[in-house]
């Protein structure tokens, strides 16, 4: 999930300046009849889905093909979070910067959270290794008896 919302965000940025800036083609392939669509609600599409396969289909396996086609959906939606959250198109403006900001305090986020996965699922590991240790005969030969009165 990360990856994928790290990639498609920075992929998006590229795409969209080079487009603004001429050194990619313009192709617009996302109008009809004049009509915009812009790239949040391919974002909230792919989320609608994304959800409901990973509610629908209840497996670790499929939940592993899902999580990439979340990231991808979720940097659809937060590369124009700035657009939805001031109701106009500020893409290029200075209010469009936020969208950059939430970006980065989400994929900061998602790091420090996997990070931090496995650093707590080590932590558990070793604590229940510790409670068997304690719970055997020769966990329980090392324990201090109390002195007899």
């Amino acid at each position: 999930m990360w990856v994928g919302f790290i990639g498609t965000f920075l992929f998006l940025r590229f795409l969209t300046y080079g487009i603004r800036y001429h050194f990619l083609p313009a192709r617009n392939l996302v109008t009809s009849g004049g009509l915009h669509i812009h790239h949040f609600v391919w974002g909230i599409l792919i989320l609608l889905i994304v959800g409901f396969l990973g509610i629908t289909f209840w497996s670790p396996r499929i939940h592993g093909w899902l999580a990439p086609l979340y990231g991808i959906g979720a940097a659809l939606v937060i590369d124009e979070f700035a657009l939805w959250l001031n109701l106009r198109d500020v893409y290029w403006a200075q209010e469009g910067r936020v969208s950059i900001d939430v970006a980065i305090l989400i994929a900061a986020l998602l790091g420090l959270y996997y990070a931090a996965d496995r650093f707590w699922k080590q932590v558990v590991a070793e604590l229940r290794a510790g409670l068997r240790f304690a719970s055997s005969e020769e966990g329980r030969l090392l324990r201090r008896r109390p002195a007899a009165k």
